[in-house]
């Protein structure tokens, strides 16, 4: 059983942003995972471990097949489930993942020895602070799903590798809502993620160097895409 990760996880992601009639209509209309994939999703709800909701699995499925990604950055890898899924679907790419919580890399591990049948995935264990800058590749496409306040600490390693024309994804940006509300009425304990989050969103919406865009699937996604070779922000 798994219990030290949530206990810490950041329950936000739970409130849905949307009328709860077409976010229920999202999650059971859309095609359902089969296989291995319903599996390891079953098993994340059971143990109440964080992973993509089901709208944003049928969106990167699109994204996947219609992109064909051939080389793909992920910066929290939980049981594996994401980066399985982006394999699944894009089976020339080469995915790169990285996570420092040792009870989910040990999961990772195991599901990535099972399911990654083409060899496709790398995981790379440590904090994204430090075994970011030691990549040496280049990436067309990059999903965020970490600590929220560190996706702006991160990006600036992140678009140095990131090609021009490439995709980067963050998830659950909108914090069940609190992003729109004045910092006076976000919890206390959640005001750090609040800052990084707006500092993100300062640092990229209006970016004369990237196309970025707000998309309000589960807790938020923001998507930016590379279109110059220097972004500064």
């Amino acid at each position: 059983m798994v219990k030290s990760y949530s206990k810490t996880a950041n329950h936000n992601m739970r409130r849905p942003v949307v009328k709860e009639g077409i976010l229920r209509y999202m999650r059971t209309r859309q095609k359902q995972n089969d296989g291995f994939l319903a599996e390891l999703e079953a098993f994340a709800h059971q143990e109440n471990i964080p992973i993509i909701q089901h709208e944003v699995v049928a969106y990167f499925r699109f994204l996947m097949q219609t992109m064909q990604p051939k080389n793909i950055l992920e910066i929290g890898t939980a049981i594996g489930f994401s980066a399985l899924l982006m394999a699944e679907n894009a089976p020339e790419a080469k995915i790169t993942t990285l996570d420092r919580n040792p009870e989910m890399i040990a999961f990772a591990k195991e599901n990535f020895a099972k399911y990654d049948t083409r060899n496709q995935i790398t995981l790379v264990e440590g904090d994204a602070v430090d075994t970011l800058s030691t990549l040496e590749d280049e990436y067309d496409f990059v999903f965020m799903d970490s600590a929220k306040s560190k996706y702006i600490v991160f990006l600036p390693e992140v678009l140095k590798r990131l090609k021009v024309g490439g995709v980067v994804v963050f998830d659950d940006v909108f914090q069940g809502g609190d992003i729109v509300k004045p910092i006076e009425e976000v919890r206390r304990g959640q005001r750090t993620i609040y800052r990084g989050l707006q500092h993100l969103f300062d640092s990229t919406l209006d970016n004369p160097n990237l196309t970025a865009t707000l998309l309000p699937l589960s807790d938020g996604l923001l998507m930016l895409r590379k279109n110059a070779e220097d972004v500064e922000l």
